[in-house]
């Protein structure tokens, strides 16, 4: 009976671990969809139009269309989406200081439940 007691701890630690890898892994996924949607917001804010918008989403799919083996391919995708975004021709030519004046504002993305 010990011994079965000592399987089970041992059992429950295992799934504690996996279950703590899993908290951090969506963690990463939460913060990189967050910046995602920061860039649309700033883009959006910025008029871009829906057919760049279009290209820069499918130009993401397409490199993304083959995940990469032992990498996540919603993060991966979230990744590569986000590197495209900031690649945006109407990012890179928005003044810093207004840039980060419109992220230092309350974050209108966050929903409070």
């Amino acid at each position: 009976e010990l011994q079965q007691k000592v399987e089970e701890t041992e059992l429950l630690k295992m799934e504690l671990q996996m279950l703590e890898t899993e908290r951090v892994r969506l963690s990463l996924v939460e913060e990189k969809l967050m910046d995602v949607l920061q860039l649309l917001q700033q883009l959006r804010d910025l008029n871009i139009s829906k057919r760049a918008l279009g290209k820069i989403l499918l130009s993401t799919l397409e490199s993304c269309r083959d995940p990469q083996p032992g990498k996540a391919h919603l993060f991966e995708v979230l990744d590569t989406l986000y590197h495209e975004l900031t690649a945006c021709e109407l990012l890179q030519s928005q003044p810093l200081e207004k840039a980060q004046s419109r992220q230092a504002l309350s974050n209108p993305l966050v929903i409070s439940c």
